[in-house]
Parts: C-alpha cells; structure tokens; sequence
C-alpha cells in the first residue's frame, strides 16, 4: 500500500534533512485533510494525501515512521492576495498547478515563470524498522 504525503517547502528549508527516491526516510506523518490542498494541488491529487510531514508544533508527541520514498513531485502554484482582502495574506490561485518530478528534494527548487515553489506531494510505502543510515 502506497501513502501520498505532502511536505511543505519551508518545513524543509528550516531544518529538514534532503531525501531522495529509493531513500528510507523515518518521518512524523500527521494526517491531513486533502481539502486543505486542494488549490495548491489540485483536487485529484489533494484526494491522494493522506499525510503531511511535520517537524514542528506537537510533532515530538508522535512516534516516527519509516517509509520508503518512490516518487517525489515539486509542486509549484500562483500565488495573490484575495480582493477586497485587508491583510497581505496570499493563497494558492486554483488552477495553476505545476507539477515537476525530481529524483531528489533539499526545499528549494529552480524557479518556474509565473508560480512559486510551495512544497512536494511524495509517494511512499511503509518499511518495517529503519535500516542503519536511513534519513531521519
């Protein structure tokens, strides 16, 4: 059984360790509503995500699991502050999804015209223990 988790770009700028396709990575997974990935996504593929990665907040409360990465897909969207917004706050424009899979994932990535950088959609299966030299 596979397992689609999101992993937020600044998630792993701030402190998070690079992984790769083939890696065993030991992550805490929270699940995840796919609804609130739907306009960074898309639909179909926020109905995958059935986790997201986290490093902060209650995350130490949670054991880890050790997954095994098979694909990993940069997600890249537009960005805008809302009309009529009164703060600065900007959300996903539905719609302009761009998907770009790599083999590897550091929490940057090449820019793209018109869309940012938010984060990976990862496709994993579940790994009983975790191999010595695995990521964690």
């Amino acid at each position: 059984m596979t397992l689609t988790i999101w992993v937020d770009d600044w998630q792993m700028q701030c402190c998070g360790q690079n992984f790769a396709v083939g890696d065993v990575v030991s992550w805490t997974l929270v699940e995840a509503d796919p609804e609130d990935y739907a306009d960074v996504v898309g639909e179909k593929r926020a109905d995958e995500i059935g986790f997201r990665e986290e490093h902060h907040g209650r995350a130490g409360q949670r054991a880890a699991t050790a997954v095994e990465v098979l694909s990993i897909d940069e997600v890249h969207c537009r960005y805008e502050i809302p009309a009529g917004a009164t703060d600065r706050l900007n959300l996903p424009v539905r719609g302009t999804t761009v998907l770009a899979p790599v083999g590897r994932a550091d929490g940057w990535a090449r820019p793209r015209p018109d869309v940012d950088f938010a984060g990976y959609l990862v496709t994993a299966r579940h790994v009983t223990g975790l191999p010595e030299g695995a990521v964690a």
